[in-house]
């Protein structure tokens, strides 16, 4: 794609990004046939496609407005796009910077700016844990759109004590330890039955995505430098890997490197960190012939396990079918759905809040091709799609790690 750059951006590093990325689009039009918005709307401009032209317009000198900023919000970041894209245009980084230059020339209203502010805010939080916990206490009298978001309480179970000389780094979260408490224990559990140690480093918070994909970069930005001051002198020591259990985290983190990259002081360490980190399922090909013989019993073939693949696993990290082959290496019937498996859920962080009535469609879609398996539970590999998929069934929806725990136990 020919473009020309606007004397404003050609100026901007952002600008100079974006436009590398635009000259790789061909475009085809491959990228629609596999994008949620575009599959619910019929849209151009709710595909990856249509939003390219937009973006590119706005880089080329035009002024965005309001529809330019709605059609860019209603993208999922979902990044199935990039798996379809014959080109190879990194779309992810794209609609980051394209949202960025739009938000500065568009101000939004005062109750979208609140909702935004109080996500980004408040889900990082140190008050965060406090405020599920009353929620949960509250549940049953909340309404539905708020009963929604609040998973019933969750115990953690114990924290292994054993020490082993092999070590690893992870990321506690920063609405999974008051959400979900056992997917970290039975992570740490798993590990341990390996022979593996699970280090939490108490300064590392979020990972920055929540802030970052809300158009507060430079907040993210700071968290990701916070978490990387936090994990250096474990790296120091010789760490092993930074383990994701959430594939949200995982993609970002992934991406400390290529975000840091400007920064003199941390673009080496960012890097560092990008190298290091790992999605739990990456393990689990050296943990396979470790755990299996531990196994309390066997898994039960008849009970059905139906695995959703985040997209942040499956597209942004790149990571297809490790879950569902290892399972079923150790016994455990795990399945996909036959239809439409690659799309999204409608999670995507906070869209569901901020985009209510696209992410319910797409989660009723997803378990309607779920349910086609007849699945005893539903697993997946990140707290948002599991809380935004539990909304909508009465199959238990869990992740995945925590039934090797249990059947370890």
């Amino acid at each position: 794609m020919q473009t020309q750059l606007s004397p404003e951006y050609q100026a901007r590093a952002d600008g100079r990004a974006a436009e590398a990325i635009l000259r790789k689009c061909v475009h085809c039009g491959f990228c629609t046939a596999t994008c949620p918005t575009y599959q619910l709307l019929g849209d151009e401009l709710d595909g990856p496609r249509g939003r390219i032209y937009l973006m590119k317009q706005v880089l080329e000198g035009a002024e965005p407005t309001r529809k330019t900023q709605l059609h860019l919000d209603r993208c999922l970041t979902c990044r199935n796009c990039e798996s379809t894209c014959p080109s190879g245009v990194d779309y992810g980084h794209l609609i980051d910077i394209g949202r960025k230059i739009v938000d500065e020339k568009v101000p939004r209203p005062a109750g979208e700016k609140a909702v935004r502010w109080l996500l980004k805010e408040g889900l990082p939080s140190p008050l965060f844990g406090p405020a599920m916990k009353m929620g949960q206490l509250v549940r049953d009298l909340l309404p539905a759109s708020l009963k929604n978001k609040v998973p019933a309480r969750q115990d953690a179970g114990r924290w292994p004590t054993q020490t082993h000389a092999r070590k690893v780094l992870m990321l506690a979260g920063c609405v999974q330890p008051a959400m979900m408490p056992n997917i970290n224990s039975a992570t740490a559990r798993v590990l341990d039955a390996a022979g593996i140690q699970t280090v939490i480093a108490p300064k590392a918070g979020c990972c920055g995505a929540v802030k970052f994909h809300l158009n507060d970069q430079d907040g993210g930005m700071a968290e990701m430098r916070a978490n990387i001051d936090a994990w250096w002198p474990h790296v120091e020591t010789g760490v092993e890997a930074i383990v994701m259990n959430a594939s949200g985290c995982g993609v970002t983190v992934k991406e400390y490197g290529h975000i840091l990259q400007y920064d003199a002081t941390y673009a080496a360490k960012a890097a560092r960190i990008s190298e290091l980190t790992r999605d739990l399922s990456e393990l689990l090909p050296a943990l396979v012939p470790v755990l299996k013989p531990k196994l309390a019993k066997q898994p039960d073939a008849k009970k059905v396990i139906g695995f959703h693949p985040p997209c942040t696993l499956q597209h942004g990290q790149q990571l297809k079918g490790g879950v569902e082959q290892h399972l079923s290496a150790m016994g455990f019937t795990v399945m996909v759905a036959k239809n439409e498996a690659h799309l999204c859920c409608g999670s995507a962080g906070t869209y569901s809040v901020l985009n209510p009535t696209l992410s319910y469609q797409l989660r009723d879609r997803k378990l309607g091709h779920l349910s086609e398996l007849q699945p005893d539970v539903i697993t997946s590999a990140n707290i948002g799609c599991i809380t935004h998929l539990q909304s909508g069934t009465a199959t238990p929806v869990r992740h995945w790690v925590e039934l090797l725990d249990e059947a370890l136990a």
